[in-house]
Protein backbone atom coordinates (compact mmCIF):
# COMPACT_ATOMS: atom_id res chain seq x y z
CA UNK A 1 0.00 0.00 0.00
CA UNK A 2 1.53 3.30 -1.09
CA UNK A 3 2.04 6.21 1.30
CA UNK A 4 -0.41 8.38 -0.61
CA UNK A 5 -3.14 5.74 -0.29
CA UNK A 6 -2.42 5.33 3.44
CA UNK A 7 -2.68 9.10 3.89
CA UNK A 8 -5.97 9.17 1.98
CA UNK A 9 -7.47 6.38 4.11
CA UNK A 10 -6.34 8.11 7.32
CA UNK A 11 -7.93 11.38 6.22
CA UNK A 12 -11.08 9.50 5.27
CA UNK A 13 -11.29 7.86 8.71
CA UNK A 14 -10.69 11.22 10.41
CA UNK A 15 -13.44 12.68 8.25
CA UNK A 16 -15.87 9.96 9.30
CA UNK A 17 -15.04 10.55 12.96
CA UNK A 18 -15.52 14.32 12.77
CA UNK A 19 -18.54 13.78 10.55
CA UNK A 20 -20.04 11.52 13.21
CA UNK A 21 -19.84 14.38 15.70
CA UNK A 22 -21.40 16.78 13.20
CA UNK A 23 -24.12 14.22 12.51
CA UNK A 24 -25.05 13.97 16.19
CA UNK A 25 -25.38 17.76 16.38
CA UNK A 26 -27.22 17.96 13.04
CA UNK A 27 -29.73 15.39 14.32
CA UNK A 28 -30.61 17.80 17.12
CA UNK A 29 -31.09 20.64 14.63
CA UNK A 30 -33.24 18.53 12.34
CA UNK A 31 -35.42 17.15 15.16
CA UNK A 32 -36.36 20.63 16.39
CA UNK A 33 -36.79 22.09 12.90
CA UNK A 34 -38.89 19.13 11.80
CA UNK A 35 -41.39 19.71 14.62
CA UNK A 36 -41.72 23.49 15.03
CA UNK A 37 -39.77 24.88 12.04
CA UNK A 38 -37.27 26.58 14.36
CA UNK A 39 -33.53 26.71 13.70
CA UNK A 40 -32.18 26.54 17.24
CA UNK A 41 -28.84 28.32 16.90
CA UNK A 42 -28.29 27.83 20.64
CA UNK A 43 -27.96 24.09 20.01
CA UNK A 44 -24.20 24.32 19.50
CA UNK A 45 -23.85 25.92 22.92
CA UNK A 46 -25.61 22.96 24.54
CA UNK A 47 -22.52 21.02 23.41
CA UNK A 48 -20.36 23.55 25.23
CA UNK A 49 -22.42 22.96 28.38
CA UNK A 50 -22.00 19.19 27.97
CA UNK A 51 -18.27 19.71 27.53
CA UNK A 52 -17.96 21.60 30.81
CA UNK A 53 -19.95 18.87 32.54
CA UNK A 54 -17.31 16.43 31.28
CA UNK A 55 -14.53 18.67 32.59
CA UNK A 56 -15.83 18.33 36.14
CA UNK A 57 -17.50 14.90 36.00
CA UNK A 58 -14.73 12.79 34.45
CA UNK A 59 -12.10 13.36 37.21
CA UNK A 60 -14.75 12.61 39.86
CA UNK A 61 -15.79 9.40 38.09
CA UNK A 62 -12.18 8.26 37.64
CA UNK A 63 -11.50 9.04 41.29
CA UNK A 64 -14.45 6.82 42.27
CA UNK A 65 -13.05 4.00 40.15
CA UNK A 66 -15.74 4.33 37.46
CA UNK A 67 -15.19 4.74 33.70
CA UNK A 68 -14.97 8.31 32.43
CA UNK A 69 -17.53 7.76 29.67
CA UNK A 70 -20.29 7.71 32.31
CA UNK A 71 -19.98 11.51 32.25
CA UNK A 72 -22.44 11.34 29.35
CA UNK A 73 -25.22 10.54 31.85
CA UNK A 74 -24.57 13.76 33.79
CA UNK A 75 -24.18 15.64 30.53
CA UNK A 76 -27.52 14.40 29.22
CA UNK A 77 -29.30 15.36 32.45
CA UNK A 78 -27.85 18.89 32.47
CA UNK A 79 -28.29 19.52 28.73
CA UNK A 80 -31.85 18.19 28.73
CA UNK A 81 -32.71 20.43 31.68
CA UNK A 82 -31.27 23.49 29.92
CA UNK A 83 -32.84 22.58 26.58
CA UNK A 84 -36.35 22.06 27.97
CA UNK A 85 -36.08 25.21 30.13
CA UNK A 86 -34.97 27.20 27.08
CA UNK A 87 -37.95 25.93 25.11
CA UNK A 88 -40.40 26.78 27.89
CA UNK A 89 -38.99 30.22 28.71
CA UNK A 90 -37.65 31.54 25.39
CA UNK A 91 -39.34 29.70 22.51
CA UNK A 92 -42.81 28.73 23.70
CA UNK A 93 -44.05 32.36 24.02
CA UNK A 94 -42.98 32.96 20.39
CA UNK A 95 -44.77 30.08 18.69
CA UNK A 96 -47.32 32.41 17.15
CA UNK A 97 -44.74 35.06 16.25
CA UNK A 98 -42.91 35.43 12.95
CA UNK A 99 -39.82 33.37 12.19
CA UNK A 100 -37.49 36.38 12.51
CA UNK A 101 -38.43 36.86 16.17
CA UNK A 102 -37.72 33.19 16.90
CA UNK A 103 -34.38 33.38 15.08
CA UNK A 104 -33.28 36.47 17.02
CA UNK A 105 -34.30 34.79 20.27
CA UNK A 106 -32.25 31.69 19.39
CA UNK A 107 -29.18 33.85 18.75
CA UNK A 108 -29.81 35.68 22.05
CA UNK A 109 -29.98 32.37 23.95
CA UNK A 110 -26.71 31.31 22.32
CA UNK A 111 -25.00 34.54 23.42
CA UNK A 112 -26.47 34.17 26.91
CA UNK A 113 -25.03 30.67 27.33
CA UNK A 114 -21.64 31.71 25.97
CA UNK A 115 -21.32 34.76 28.19
CA UNK A 116 -22.58 32.90 31.25
CA UNK A 117 -19.85 30.28 30.74
CA UNK A 118 -17.32 33.07 30.16
CA UNK A 119 -18.33 34.81 33.39
CA UNK A 120 -18.40 31.69 35.57
CA UNK A 121 -15.54 29.65 34.12
CA UNK A 122 -13.28 32.13 32.34
CA UNK A 123 -12.04 32.26 28.76
CA UNK A 124 -9.08 29.89 29.11
CA UNK A 125 -9.58 26.38 27.66
CA UNK A 126 -10.21 23.72 30.30
CA UNK A 127 -8.57 20.31 29.79
CA UNK A 128 -10.73 17.19 29.83
CA UNK A 129 -9.45 14.02 31.45
CA UNK A 130 -9.35 10.82 29.42
CA UNK A 131 -12.89 9.68 28.64
CA UNK A 132 -11.99 6.50 26.76
CA UNK A 133 -8.92 4.35 27.17
CA UNK A 134 -7.94 4.66 23.54
CA UNK A 135 -6.19 1.76 21.86
CA UNK A 136 -4.84 1.45 18.33
CA UNK A 137 -6.20 -1.03 15.81
CA UNK A 138 -4.00 -2.08 12.92
CA UNK A 139 -5.82 -2.45 9.59
CA UNK A 140 -3.09 -3.43 7.17
CA UNK A 141 -0.77 -0.45 6.87
CA UNK A 142 -3.32 1.90 8.49
CA UNK A 143 -3.58 2.51 12.23
CA UNK A 144 -7.03 3.45 13.56
CA UNK A 145 -7.63 4.61 17.13
CA UNK A 146 -10.60 3.13 18.95
CA UNK A 147 -12.14 6.57 19.60
CA UNK A 148 -12.75 6.99 15.87
CA UNK A 149 -14.54 3.65 15.64
CA UNK A 150 -16.60 4.38 18.78
CA UNK A 151 -17.65 7.79 17.43
CA UNK A 152 -18.76 6.39 14.08
CA UNK A 153 -20.58 3.47 15.71
CA UNK A 154 -22.43 5.70 18.20
CA UNK A 155 -23.51 8.09 15.42
CA UNK A 156 -24.92 5.28 13.28
CA UNK A 157 -26.68 3.65 16.26
CA UNK A 158 -28.24 6.95 17.34
CA UNK A 159 -29.46 7.67 13.80
CA UNK A 160 -31.02 4.20 13.48
CA UNK A 161 -32.54 4.41 16.96
CA UNK A 162 -34.07 7.83 16.26
CA UNK A 163 -35.48 6.68 12.95
CA UNK A 164 -37.10 3.64 14.59
CA UNK A 165 -38.41 5.80 17.45
CA UNK A 166 -40.01 8.34 15.12
CA UNK A 167 -41.49 5.72 12.79
CA UNK A 168 -42.73 3.10 15.25
CA UNK A 169 -43.49 4.57 18.68
CA UNK A 170 -46.56 6.45 19.87
CA UNK A 171 -44.58 9.57 20.74
CA UNK A 172 -42.72 9.38 17.44
CA UNK A 173 -46.01 9.30 15.57
CA UNK A 174 -47.16 12.26 17.66
CA UNK A 175 -44.02 14.14 16.59
CA UNK A 176 -44.76 13.43 12.94
CA UNK A 177 -48.35 14.55 13.39
CA UNK A 178 -47.31 17.83 15.01
CA UNK A 179 -44.76 18.45 12.24
CA UNK A 180 -47.42 17.90 9.56
CA UNK A 181 -50.22 19.99 11.09
CA UNK A 182 -50.09 21.19 14.68
CA UNK A 183 -53.74 22.30 14.79
CA UNK A 184 -54.99 18.98 13.43
CA UNK A 185 -52.79 17.16 15.95
CA UNK A 186 -54.44 19.11 18.77
CA UNK A 187 -57.88 18.10 17.47
CA UNK A 188 -56.75 14.46 17.50
CA UNK A 189 -55.95 14.72 21.21
CA UNK A 190 -52.15 15.03 20.93
CA UNK A 191 -50.48 17.07 23.66
CA UNK A 192 -48.38 19.35 21.46
CA UNK A 193 -46.62 21.06 24.37
CA UNK A 194 -45.38 17.74 25.72
CA UNK A 195 -44.39 16.59 22.23
CA UNK A 196 -42.37 19.73 21.56
CA UNK A 197 -40.70 19.52 24.98
CA UNK A 198 -39.76 15.89 24.30
CA UNK A 199 -38.26 16.92 20.97
CA UNK A 200 -36.09 19.54 22.67
CA UNK A 201 -35.12 17.00 25.33
CA UNK A 202 -34.00 14.48 22.69
CA UNK A 203 -32.08 17.13 20.74
CA UNK A 204 -30.35 18.41 23.90
CA UNK A 205 -29.48 14.86 24.94
CA UNK A 206 -27.86 14.32 21.55
CA UNK A 207 -25.81 17.48 22.15
CA UNK A 208 -24.47 15.91 25.36
CA UNK A 209 -23.46 12.75 23.48
CA UNK A 210 -21.77 14.89 20.81
CA UNK A 211 -19.95 16.80 23.56
CA UNK A 212 -18.55 13.55 24.97
CA UNK A 213 -17.29 12.47 21.55
CA UNK A 214 -15.83 15.93 20.89
CA UNK A 215 -13.99 15.95 24.23
CA UNK A 216 -12.70 12.42 23.58
CA UNK A 217 -11.07 13.73 20.39
CA UNK A 218 -9.92 17.24 21.31
CA UNK A 219 -9.61 17.08 25.15
CA UNK A 220 -10.36 20.71 25.89
CA UNK A 221 -13.38 22.95 26.34
CA UNK A 222 -13.85 26.73 26.08
CA UNK A 223 -16.94 29.00 26.05
CA UNK A 224 -17.03 29.57 22.28
CA UNK A 225 -16.42 26.00 21.15
CA UNK A 226 -20.08 25.48 20.22
CA UNK A 227 -20.32 28.37 17.76
CA UNK A 228 -18.36 27.03 14.79
CA UNK A 229 -19.21 23.43 15.63
CA UNK A 230 -22.90 24.33 15.59
CA UNK A 231 -22.57 26.19 12.28
CA UNK A 232 -20.85 23.24 10.61
CA UNK A 233 -23.52 20.90 11.93
CA UNK A 234 -26.22 23.26 10.65
CA UNK A 235 -24.61 23.15 7.20
CA UNK A 236 -24.61 19.35 7.48
CA UNK A 237 -28.33 19.38 8.30
CA UNK A 238 -29.08 21.66 5.33
CA UNK A 239 -26.92 19.56 3.02
CA UNK A 240 -28.63 16.32 3.99
CA UNK A 241 -32.09 17.86 4.04
CA UNK A 242 -33.09 19.59 7.26
CA UNK A 243 -35.97 17.74 8.85
CA UNK A 244 -34.66 14.37 7.61
CA UNK A 245 -32.95 12.10 10.16
CA UNK A 246 -30.98 10.04 7.58
CA UNK A 247 -30.21 13.32 5.80
CA UNK A 248 -28.62 14.76 8.95
CA UNK A 249 -26.41 11.69 9.24
CA UNK A 250 -25.44 11.81 5.57
CA UNK A 251 -24.77 15.55 5.67
CA UNK A 252 -22.58 15.24 8.77
CA UNK A 253 -20.43 12.53 7.21
CA UNK A 254 -20.08 14.44 3.92
CA UNK A 255 -19.07 17.67 5.68
CA UNK A 256 -16.62 15.81 7.94
CA UNK A 257 -14.96 14.04 5.00
CA UNK A 258 -14.76 17.22 2.91
CA UNK A 259 -13.25 19.15 5.83
CA UNK A 260 -10.69 16.42 6.54
CA UNK A 261 -9.63 16.07 2.90
CA UNK A 262 -9.36 19.85 2.56
CA UNK A 263 -7.07 20.03 5.60
CA UNK A 264 -5.00 17.09 4.37
CA UNK A 265 -4.55 18.04 0.72
CA UNK A 266 -5.22 21.78 0.35
CA UNK A 267 -4.96 23.90 3.51
CA UNK A 268 -6.34 23.79 7.03
CA UNK A 269 -7.01 27.53 6.76
CA UNK A 270 -9.35 26.99 3.81
CA UNK A 271 -11.46 24.21 5.36
CA UNK A 272 -14.13 26.57 6.69
CA UNK A 273 -14.30 28.39 3.34
CA UNK A 274 -14.87 25.10 1.53
CA UNK A 275 -17.58 24.03 4.00
CA UNK A 276 -19.45 27.32 3.69
CA UNK A 277 -18.99 27.17 -0.07
CA UNK A 278 -20.82 23.84 -0.01
CA UNK A 279 -23.69 25.53 1.84
CA UNK A 280 -23.97 28.22 -0.84
CA UNK A 281 -23.82 25.62 -3.61
CA UNK A 282 -26.53 23.48 -2.01
CA UNK A 283 -28.82 26.47 -1.52
CA UNK A 284 -28.37 27.42 -5.17
CA UNK A 285 -28.76 23.94 -6.70
CA UNK A 286 -31.03 21.99 -4.32
CA UNK A 287 -32.28 24.10 -1.39
CA UNK A 288 -34.13 21.13 0.15
CA UNK A 289 -30.89 19.16 0.53
CA UNK A 290 -29.91 15.71 -0.70
CA UNK A 291 -32.73 13.81 1.03
CA UNK A 292 -35.09 16.72 1.57
CA UNK A 293 -38.50 16.96 -0.04
CA UNK A 294 -40.15 19.91 -1.69
CA UNK A 295 -43.13 21.09 0.33
CA UNK A 296 -45.77 23.28 -1.27
CA UNK A 297 -46.90 26.38 0.59
CA UNK A 298 -50.59 26.65 1.44
CA UNK A 299 -52.30 29.87 0.31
Amino acid sequence: MTNSLVLFIKQLINGFQVGGIYALVALGYTMVYGIIRLINFAHGDFIMVGGYVAVFAVPWLLGMGMPGWLCVVAGIVVCVAIGVTTEKVAYKPLRGANSLSALITAIAVSLLLQNTALLLLGSSPRPVSTIFEASTIQLGAVQVDSVSIITIAISVCVMVGLQLFVKNTRMGKAMRAVSEDKNAAILMGINTNRTISLTFAIGSGLAAVAAMMYCAKYSQVQPYMGSMLGLRAFIAAVLGGIGSIPGAMLGGIVIGVVESLTKGYISSQLSDAVVFGILILVLLVKPTGILGKNVGEKV
